[in-house]
């Protein structure tokens, strides 16, 4: 008789002893710096929501960081859309028609000749790269002046083209698109598409402009807040009240009160400014994730 295999039971395994997390230790100092910014941040915007609920009156009798006894933002609202025969919505619309026109075009123009520096030889590329790094070191209010000089021989001052053409010169954001461009376009995906016999454009709006959006919406940001914020060129530039915009448009209502009989209307000029920066927040809300991947590209070598 052949015996029975004998079943031993199988040894439990001890299970092994779990590593303890260290703690990381938290950085005091890297805590209060960045709750001091944040503050530093979010103070002036407190400040003017604060101050936009108030009247002239309780601007002057009341503590700047905390509510008056009248509550008067929808008011104050009402009153900067008809201050004036209600030209604050005209610079309203004229700022968005100059986003629009200059801070779009200088995207697409920066996007173009970012891709264009990036993924073409050709001589004097490495000149062209000087001349982008020494215009991005020059800050745009010196440059004012000069073409004021320029565009007033041209005949083109006093005209929205005399704030348009000037913005779409930007510097920062060629740059931003060239180095991007490195990064997010390979050049392997350009040269089967050229094997495949399409031309230099389609490949550009079909291939590399989808892989550039991140780099694109950034720039575009950029320009957007710059255009917006905007307010040396277009107070040397534009004499008609009706083509300012709005960053002009509010300081001309703060000017007011240095001149003899002018009327004083700090809390409209509170409550317009408060109105002018929702739209810059709101594109920072919705552009966000756009923006950060933007910044980050190029950052990680593979």
């Amino acid at each position: 008789m052949v015996a029975a295999p004998t079943i031993r039971p199988a040894a439990r395994r001890q299970p092994l002893p779990k590593k303890r997390r260290q703690a990381q230790p938290r950085n005091k100092t890297l805590t209060v710096v960045t709750a001091l910014m944040v503050a530093y941040t979010l103070l002036p915007l407190a400040w003017l929501l604060i101050s936009a609920t108030k009247t002239q009156e309780g601007l002057l009798d009341s503590f700047g960081l905390w509510f008056a006894d009248d509550f008067a933002l929808f008011d104050n609202i009402g009153r900067v859309f008809t201050y004036q025969d209600g030209i604050y919505p005209r610079w309203l619309l004229n700022t968005v028609f100059y986003v629009v026109a200059g801070a779009g075009g200088a995207t697409l123009l920066s996007t173009l000749a970012g891709y264009g520096l990036s993924k073409f030889a050709f001589r004097g590329r490495r000149a062209v790269f000087a001349v982008i790094l020494g215009a991005v070191a020059v800050p745009p209010t010196a440059l004012a002046v000069p073409t004021f000089l320029l565009f007033a021989k041209m005949g083109i001052t006093d005209s929205p083209w005399a704030v348009i053409i000037p913005t779409l010169m930007a510097p920062f954001s060629l740059y931003l698109m060239w180095t991007f461009s490195n990064e997010a376009v390979p050049n392997e995906i350009l040269e089967s598409a050229r094997v495949d016999g399409a031309g230099e454009f389609r490949i550009f709006f079909k291939l590399a402009l989808p892989l550039l959006a991140p780099g694109t919406v950034t720039a575009l940001l950029f320009n957007v807040v710059m255009t917006w914020n905007n307010l040396f060129l277009p107070l040397i530039m534009l004499k008609d009240r009706h083509l300012y915009p709005i960053t002009l448009g509010i300081y001309t209502w703060n000017q007011q009160s240095q001149t003899v009989g002018g009327d004083v209307v700090f809390n409209l000029v509170i409550t317009g400014s408060l109105l002018a920066v929702i739209p810059l927040i709101a594109a920072f809300l919705l552009l966000q994730r756009y923006w950060q991947s933007g910044l980050a590209a190029g950052s990680v070598k593979q």
